[in-house]
């Protein structure tokens, strides 16, 4: 019996992910324009320990951010029952950077740095609130139409973003454009701090409730057969996924698909069920984002890409992908 009850639970996919994790932090650490191996990793030299703690300080920065946003894109699919939702694509993104910048612009960054990811949360839910209510204007509640309706919310967002940045000074336009650029590098750990206790919170609580989204992701009334209240579910995914946008877009800025990539390839690899959905796109995201954020810092030896770029340029053609499947099932 014990025996048995050991192997299941070393079957676990999040086991062995979760072992990845720090050999995936160790080998991301050692790369660089300033190489450096595991040997030395034990006894650096003062100006290699400078640029280490830069790095481990970016890489954990890129483990909360991504692991956010694809919890937060998994959530997005399961609460509108649709493959194309994701914070980015929905315009949830932008609708978050969007109030980051008017915090920094108002002058309330400089108060506190909580203004930005409250800013960033109220933006957030806005640009959803937008989003939802234009697919149903629309009469057309479809995955295409609600994510049709997060690219115009998405692009109504940028403008605002450029109006914001052309009456700008020079302080806070160096502000907003390190949102813009995608910046993994933290500026406190306060708010890292904040962010990575948001993730873990809502990673738990996600999985704990994996069963009743189980259920309403077969629709609303076998969710009522099954007991669950597919509404409130609703709610409160959408809602906790926004705060992990905003928390993302206020640590890093806009960094796109990483919640339209990571729950898909969780699905095809271990299945469709939410109790291990969540923590495993937790463990993944982090890792992808790490990976990405590493090939942006070495791909060219004298300058660095923001992250965003690499994430988009995987992000885009997997949209098309998803879509062109999806249309092609419902044909």
């Amino acid at each position: 019996m014990i025996f048995t009850n050991v192997r299941r639970i070393l079957s676990e996919p999040v086991i062995w992910v979760g072992l990845l994790v720090p050999v995936c932090f160790v080998a991301f650490m050692c790369c660089g324009a300033y190489s450096a191996g595991f040997a030395d990793l034990l006894n650096p030299s003062p100006m290699l320990e400078a640029v280490l703690k830069l790095r481990a300080a970016r890489l954990l920065c890129a483990f909360v951010v991504g692991g956010s946003l694809a919890v937060a894109g998994a959530a997005c699919q399961a609460a509108l029952r649709n493959p194309l939702a994701e914070p980015y694509i929905l315009g949830v993104s932008g609708g978050a950077s969007v109030g980051a910048a008017a915090a920094i612009i108002l002058g309330l960054a400089i108060i506190s740095e909580f203004f930005i990811p409250a800013f960033s949360f109220a933006g957030a839910v806005l640009a959803l609130v937008l989003v939802l209510g234009m697919a149903r204007c629309w009469a057309a509640d479809t995955p295409a139409s609600i994510a049709l309706a997060g690219i115009v919310i998405g692009s109504m967002c940028s403008s605002l973003l450029m109006f914001i940045i052309s009456i700008s000074n020079s302080h806070e336009l160096n502000g907003i454009t390190w949102w813009l650029l995608g910046s993994l590098q933290p500026s406190g750990n306060t708010l890292l701090t904040f962010s990575a206790v948001s993730l873990l919170a809502a990673t738990l609580l996600f999985t704990l409730l994996g069963r009743e989204v189980d259920a309403v992701t077969f629709g609303e009334e076998t969710a009522f057969s099954l007991g669950a209240d597919p509404k409130k579910l609703s709610y409160i995914l959408l809602g906790v996924s926004s705060l992990l946008a905003a928390c993302s877009v206020a640590v890093s800025g806009i960094i796109g698909f990483v919640g339209l990539i990571i729950p898909h390839i969780i699905r095809n690899l271990f299945g469709s069920q939410h109790r291990r959905l969540f923590p495993l796109c937790m463990l993944t995201g982090g890792i992808f984002l790490m990976g990405c954020d590493t090939f942006a810092r070495c791909i060219f030896a004298t300058r660095e890409l923001p992250v965003g770029v690499i994430t988009s340029f995987i992000g885009g053609p997997f949209f098309l992908w998803v879509l062109s499947r999806r249309r092609a099932w419902e044909g």
